[in-house]
């Protein structure tokens, strides 16, 4: 990896090597970590902003135009900041799946007509705090949700999430799948959509959306399960007569490893114009990681390097706690230089600071000799990272910061 090399595979315009040290959003990281210290989680608000955009456009191109919504996935990162930006852009709205994010969001700017809310095993209390936002649209994933919301809101227009036991995700990661052939808490299944739709009208609930989310991280390999997906949805959706609109969920992924290629949205939106150009129905989509995973980096600072047995080891000062994803779903984040030279790549293992043998950001990583590094960056942390931190070990303490 040297500055002579542009063609890293994750590097990019607003994310590169110039003169030796690496730029991101127009900044020298290196000067952002002497400034803020690490660790820190660095987001830019105009690669935000360029992803909510791309979105938009693969939407308008699959005919949908007047037709599809974005709802930023809030539980990707909750940064109040970041979350006051994409309130400012006017593309997109929340999704939300618990009280204290829809109180966060409409902090934030967002009203409650704007927040598009999932249910998940939610107690009583949660209904009835949630029942006091005019506005919150409702997406009911289990009987038990159409019945306690029935008698908070009788009369009232609700989504169902269902389950059409097929899933998706990067690279069949079946850590990543919230539907297949194993059973799910997530949505109801075909045997029970009837028995659904008959307690929904006991309460005069009008089912007007169909919400299924079945996986995440895709890429375009994965388009064709996407495909298979929606046709088997598109069941659910026929049998609805009231159905006004489709929530086709998140999912959208971002290139984690050298061989992986960005997502085509062309290509996904083909897929959407497939089933839904000809379709009287709204889509709405509601993305996470790819809104803000890649627009994010870690900072943290190399506290040791170390030959153990024939593995050498690079420590840094922050854990798994605070960016879960390598040790929870084995997507692994990319650990990068700060300053670049001529000097050979060795295969190193950056491990973290939390006493866990799961401690691992990225094994055999290719990095130059790193005497003289006092930093490292971790891409790809700006979704489900800080907001699934912990204090584990009691080193749950970073900084986070906006760049534009």
């Amino acid at each position: 990896m040297s500055h002579k090399d542009p063609n890293v595979w994750w590097q990019r315009s607003d994310l590169c090597y110039q003169d030796y040290e690496l730029c991101f959003a127009g900044h020298s990281v290196q000067q952002l970590a002497e400034q803020f210290g690490t660790p820190t989680f660095l987001y830019s608000t105009s690669r935000v902003k360029e992803n909510l955009l791309r979105i938009r456009t693969a939407l308008n191109n699959a005919g949908l135009e007047r037709r599809s919504s974005i709802y930023y996935a809030m539980k990707a990162n909750r940064f109040a900041p970041l979350l006051n930006f994409i309130k400012q852009t006017g593309l997109c709205g929340i999704d939300a799946c618990s009280p204290n994010e829809v109180k966060h969001a409409i902090s934030c700017g967002f009203s409650p007509s704007e927040i598009s809310f999932t249910t998940t095993s939610l107690s009583a209390k949660d209904y009835a705090e949630l029942a006091r936002y005019d506005g919150l649209f409702m997406d009911c994933d289990t009987l038990h949700s159409i019945r306690s919301w029935g008698k908070l809101k009788p009369g009232s227009e609700i989504g169902i999430r269902i389950n059409p036991a097929v899933g998706i995700g990067r690279a069949c990661n079946d850590k990543l799948q919230y539907a297949g052939c194993n059973t799910t808490k997530f949505g109801i299944y075909r045997e029970q959509f009837d028995q659904a739709l008959t307690l929904a009208a006991k309460y005069n609930l009008i089912v007007r959306k169909i919400h299924f989310h079945t996986g995440c991280g895709y890429l375009t390999p994965e388009l064709e399960q996407l495909d298979h997906v929606i046709n088997e949805c598109m069941k659910f959706v026929d049998a609805a007569p009231d159905v006004r609109r489709v929530n086709i969920g998140g999912g959208l992924g971002v290139p984690h490893l050298e061989n992986d290629q960005p997502l085509n949205l062309e290509l996904w939106s083909e897929v959407l114009s497939k089933h839904f150009a000809q379709r009287n129905l709204h889509i709405e989509v509601e993305p996470g990681d790819y809104v803000c995973k890649d627009a994010g980096l870690l900072l943290v600072s190399k506290t040791y390097v170390e030959l153990k047995k024939d593995t050498l080891f690079v420590g840094v000062d922050a854990g798994f706690n605070i960016a879960p994803e390598p040790a929870y779903y084995g997507l692994p984040f990319q650990p990068v230089p700060l300053v670049t030279d001529d000097s050979a790549l060795m295969p190193m293992t950056v491990v973290g600071n939390i006493n866990e043998a799961l401690d691992i950001w990225y094994e055999n990583a290719l990095l130059p000799n790193l005497e003289q590094h006092d930093y490292l960056a971790i891409i790809n942390t700006g979704a489900y990272s800080s907001s699934m931190a912990s204090n584990h070990c009691m080193r749950g303490e970073f900084n986070e910061f906006l760049i534009e």
